[in-house]
């Protein structure tokens, strides 16, 4: 057993325990609730297997769904952006750069960073809670749940890289 499966399932577990017993409880003026577990589906290394990602990304989303009672909402999108992380991360890397390069502030910089997590989030954001309406009827309360979880989310996720960063 290697030192990033290791670390990588204590960061599935710490993220899962945070979610379920402290974020799950926060919801900003009835509409920004932080979600913060997708910050590991967008560690993952540029050569990671594909089938693993979506197994990870599907296992988080399956067991925050059991806390959370959201019954396949959460497992739904986190493998719909287990499978677009891949593509997308190609997108803000260099095209010389190494074939394990992790994402983060360190390695492809502060602004393509961000632009990635914000794209990550916003996607997962939309999935997740148009699932979990499963309707349009009100719109502006979806649209408010979307963009306050999204700002709430990447505020998350970067101060939290910048830590670790640091």
């Amino acid at each position: 057993m290697g030192v990033g499966l290791i670390k990588r399932i204590v960061l599935f577990a710490v993220l899962l325990v945070v979610q379920a017993l402290v974020l799950n409880h926060i919801h900003l003026f009835n509409c920004a609730t932080p979600l913060l577990y997708v910050y590991l589906v967008l560690l993952f290394p540029r050569n990671f297997p594909k089938w693993a990602i979506l197994l990870w990304s599907f296992a988080l989303g399956l067991c925050v769904d059991t806390f959370s009672n959201t019954p396949g909402v959460a497992a739904g999108s986190m493998t719909l952006i287990g499978a677009i992380q891949p593509y997308l991360f190609e997108v803000f890397v260099p095209r010389d750069s190494a074939e394990d390069l992790e994402p983060g502030m360190r390695t492809v910089g502060v602004a393509s960073f961000s632009y990635y997590t914000i794209i990550m989030v916003f996607i997962y954001c939309v999935a997740f809670f148009t699932l979990e309406t499963f309707n349009f009827f009100n719109w502006a309360q979806w649209l408010m749940n979307i963009g306050g979880s999204m700002a709430l989310t990447v505020v998350m996720i970067l101060v939290i890289e910048n830590i670790r960063r640091g």
